[in-house]
C-alpha cells in the first residue's frame, strides 16, 4: 500500500477509534513496518497542519489521536455545550508536578517535597488516570511507586516527558513574571 493511501486508512481508523491508538497497534492492524506507519502518520499530520483542518494529529507516548484543533474548540463547545470538567486543585497540581519530575516516586517522597500529606491528591490523580502505580520500591515496607501515564502526556499536550520544561526554565519564568509591573 502506498504511503498516501496508508495515511488515509490511518485517518479513518483514528476517526472511528476516537481514543488514542498505539503506533504498534497500527503497524499490526495494517501489516506495515514502523517506518511505513511513521511516514504515513507524518503525512497525515502535515496535511492537517497545512490545510488548517478542523482536526489535527496529536502524538504522545507512542500513541496518536485525532483531536479538534484548539482554534475551533469554542465553536464546537457552543454547539455541544459539554459538561464542565473540574480542574485540578492546587494540591493535586503540586503532587502531579512532583510525580512528573521525580518519578518513580513514593507517597512519602512526595510528602517530603510538599511538606504535607498527599493521600487524597494521589488517589484523585490515580482516579483521573494522570498517574498510576508503576511498581514497588525495594525497601522496608515495599511502598508503591507512582509515575505519570500516557493520559498525563495527552492532557498536557506532551509527546514525551522530555517535553516538560526544565525546572530552571520554570524558575526563570516565575522571576520574570514577578519583575513585570502590574498593569492597572
Amino acid at each position: 500500500m502506498e504511503i498516501k493511501e496508508l495515511s488515509h486508512v490511518i485517518e479513518a481508523i483514528l476517526f472511528v477509534a476516537g481514543e488514542p491508538v498505539e503506533l504498534k497497534e497500527l503497524q499490526r492492524a495494517l501489516e506495515a513496518t514502523e517506518l511505513e506507519v511513521n511516514a504515513a502518520v507524518d503525512m497525515l499530520d502535515n496535511d492537517c497542519a497545512f490545510h488548517r483542518r478542523g482536526i489535527y494529529l496529536k502524538r504522545f507516548g507512542g500513541h496518536v489521536q485525532l483531536t479538534t484543533r484548539a482554534d475551533y474548540a469554542p465553536y464546537v463547545e457552543r454547539l455541544l455545550q459539554p459538561v464542565q470538567k473540574q480542574s485540578l486543585s492546587q494540591s493535586a497540581m503540586e503532587t502531579l508536578a512532583v510525580v512528573a519530575y521525580r518519578q518513580p516516586v513514593t507517597k512519602m517522597e512526595i510528602e517530603a517535597v510538599r511538606g504535607v500529606k498527599c493521600d487524597y491528591s494521589v488517589q484523585s490523580l490515580v482516579n483521573k488516570g494522570l498517574i498510576e502505580e508503576v511498581g514497588r520500591k525495594e525497601t522496608l515496607g515495599r511502598p508503591i511507586l507512582y509515575g505519570t501515564t500516557d493520559e498525563f502526556l495527552s492532557h498536557f499536550g506532551l509527546q514525551t516527558l522530555d517535553d516538560l520544561p526544565l525546572p530552571e526554565e520554570l524558575t526563570q519564568e516565575k522571576q520574570i513574571a514577578m519583575e513585570e509591573p502590574l498593569v492597572p
